[in-house]
């Protein structure tokens, strides 16, 4: 592939990965105007977040296997001209059942851009440690997305309202699809089949599992719909593993799950997400409902945390190079729970800089855990599953950040008991970092390619070497 388009295509995974980021955080500073405005409920709200992530879940699933069979470039540009209607749609609703409902459309279009902007980059790596690079760059974008996001969506609200969150990405989706129309290279087409029973069984599990968390303490657990959804979400689990052990090609491979790595790594992603979406959640709104702070003052609050998270992107390649994924991880998790633990502390404090101090080693921790647990997943299988890992990998993520919203909304609670709520929830998500480090600790020690720097005394070329890291 030419220089060019390599560049190419790795700018514009970089574009894709920062857009999605974007949306998944710059609505969060929108939730209390839209609490006003259109008079939502705490379930709304949840819902406004959680239709998003539920819908990119599902469909992540099977991303790998719909960019497979369609091509990285087709489905790139299809998922982005989604997206971006979707963004529209959102900006002119007028019922939060009409957002939500549009919500999950956007959901849908950014698991299609997602891994084929990821796949577009990396097929164009020449090895092993430019890929990782790739990776690096990638989430590094996402890492800035999420940066953007609070005090974008605040500074939004501030001077418009909650509709300019959404019709923002209009300026990034347009130039986005025209550039990969005009100047993206093709990606080889794999023959494999679209598993959609999988990908059913998926939606009704965690769509089911989702909205028994929201829904159950306003409605009751005995209330129907919510019984209903607990079932949805049994059948759903149980046809999951029935049909992936019955088809030929499944959305989750046996060989993505052979190395037990790929396994534990997926289960701290969700674990991740569930700690850092449910802070995300509750910051903004402790902010706002529970300390009277404006949507500026309170997104501005946000960069501390988020303007790390680049940075622990950046750093995970060389960190890793030096001490292995396991040993990057571990460091990575005792640094966030020691962190969140700040934060809990430091939320209660009349003055803000505590907390804002204390949010800082939380973002930089996070951008170093996700890149390593993504380049770690992509590690454990051969480069023809890559993209059933990072799909695998990435739908482990999403559903664990819809539970953690639905989770940290009822503990949160109201008015007053806000800050109480939401150190209960820092704690609860501390504990769930806690597990990803066990996790940690338990497993194997890494088989890793370590690159030799060039013996310029003898004018060799590297040599690559397998060590344990």
């Amino acid at each position: 592939m030419p220089i060019e388009q390599r560049r190419g295509a790795v700018y514009l995974a970089m574009l894709a990965s920062f857009m999605v980021a974007v949306d998944g955080t710059i609505v969060n500073l929108a939730l209390a105007e839209l609490s006003l405005s259109m008079e939502a409920t705490r379930a709304e709200l949840q819902w406004v977040l959680n239709a998003y992530t539920l819908a990119f879940a599902a469909m992540m699933l099977g991303a790998g296997a719909i960019t497979d069979i369609f091509g990285a470039k087709r489905v790139f540009v299809t998922g982005m001209a989604v997206f971006t209607l979707a963004s529209v749609a959102c900006a002119m609703a007028e019922t939060m059942t009409l957002l939500n409902l549009f919500r999950a459309v956007q959901g849908l279009g950014a698991a299609l851009v997602l891994p084929s902007a990821l796949t577009l980059a990396t097929v164009s790596a020449p090895d092993e440690r430019t890929r990782n690079r790739f990776v690096g760059l990638w989430a590094a974008a996402g890492g800035i997305g999420v940066v953007a996001g609070p005090p974008l969506g605040g500074l939004l609200v501030s001077i418009a309202d909650w509709r300019a969150v959404f019709a923002v990405n209009v300026l990034v989706g347009i130039p986005a699809i025209v550039w990969s129309l005009r100047s993206m290279p093709a990606v080889p087409r794999r023959d494999r089949r679209l598993d959609i029973p999988g990908m059913v069984a998926a939606t009704m599990m965690i769509g089911g599992l989702v909205f028994v968390l929201i829904e159950a303490p306003v409605q009751g657990w005995n209330a129907p719909s919510v019984l209903i959804a607990a079932i949805l979400a049994v059948v759903g689990g149980v046809g999951f593993v029935v049909v992936e052990r019955s088809v030929r090609d499944p959305l989750l491979p046996v060989r993505v799950y052979s190395d037990g790595r790929f396994g534990g790594t997926a289960v701290q992603g969700a674990l991740f997400n569930f700690a850092f979406y449910g802070l995300f959640f509750s910051l903004g709104l402790m902010l706002q409902q529970g300390r009277g702070l404006d949507p500026l003052t309170s997104g501005l609050l946000f960069l501390p945390l988020t303007g790390l998270i680049a940075v622990g992107n950046l750093s995970s390649a060389s960190l890793t190079r030096r001490f292995g994924h396991r040993g990057v991880l571990g460091a990575g998790q005792t640094l966030l729970i020691a962190s969140l633990l700040a934060t809990a502390w430091a939320s209660g404090a009349a003055s803000l800089w505590p907390l804002a101090l204390a949010l800082v080693p939380v973002g930089f921790a996070s951008g170093l855990l996700v890149t390593t647990m993504a380049t770690r997943s992509i590690s454990t299988v051969e480069p023809a599953l890559h993209g059933a890992a990072t799909a695998a990998f990435n739908g482990s993520r999403q559903v664990g950040a819809a539970i953690g919203i639905a989770a940290f909304g009822p503990l949160l609670g109201v008015g007053a008991g806000l800050q109480d709520g939401f150190v209960l929830g820092v704690l609860v998500g501390s504990a769930a970092i806690g597990l990803c480090l066990l996790i940690t600790a338990l497993s194997g020690r890494d088989r890793e390619a370590v690159i030799v720097l060039r013996d310029e005394r003898r004018g060799g070329g590297p040599r690559i070497s397998e060590e344990p890291a």
